[in-house]
């Protein structure tokens, strides 16, 4: 059996932890699972799904265990994000079953929100995706009703190159090479 290109296989500089100027970002874990039923139960958290339902107990524990899982598989994936001590939310990168590239994705809660934290996540995310991981290819998936996320990839040098369906909605797919 050959090597998987998307696994890590570098110990000297793990993916997980990794620190930026004000987080910590490490594996998701099975204690994260109280926070994870909260955040993904918070109606504005899912605001911008095409059926914005909080999920229910039952999804964001399978949330939680595939989250991980990625993690066993392919040796990175979302992070919980540490602030303070305190976990405000997960996000990374994730290989897609639908597109070519890693998927970022984030997701902060509410009280998290417009102070430069997914930027930070982003940041880290997309180093970790191109110089560790030797990705060709990033891409975010963002509704149209959620322009806040758009301007974070924007900053990031991300740039809309599609609209695309999923989940049965508009969503703009985003993308960034590796130079």
């Amino acid at each position: 059996i050959g090597a998987d290109p998307m696994r890590s296989q570098d110990s000297h500089d793990p993916i997980s932890p990794r620190y930026t100027r004000r987080l910590v970002l490490r594996k998701p874990q099975r204690s994260d699972l109280e926070f994870v039923i909260a955040l993904f139960g918070m109606p504005e958290l899912v605001a911008h799904r095409p059926n914005p339902v909080p999920d229910s107990a039952e999804a964001s524990t399978a949330r939680l265990a595939k989250d991980m899982g990625h993690w066993e598989c392919r040796g990175f994936g979302r992070w919980a994000i540490v602030h303070d001590g305190t976990l405000i939310g997960f996000g990374g990168v994730t290989t897609s079953d639908q597109f070519d590239g890693l998927n970022l994705s984030y997701h902060l809660q509410p009280s998290a929100w417009g102070q430069g934290f997914a930027s930070e996540v982003v940041a880290e995310a997309v180093s970790v995706a191109f110089d560790r991981l030797k990705a060709p290819r990033v891409i975010g998936l963002v509704r149209p009703a959620n322009p806040a996320s758009g301007r974070v990839l924007e900053r990031a040098g991300f740039l809309p190159e599609a609209e695309v369906e999923l989940h049965g909605a508009p969503t703009v797919l985003w993308t960034r090479y590796r130079s």
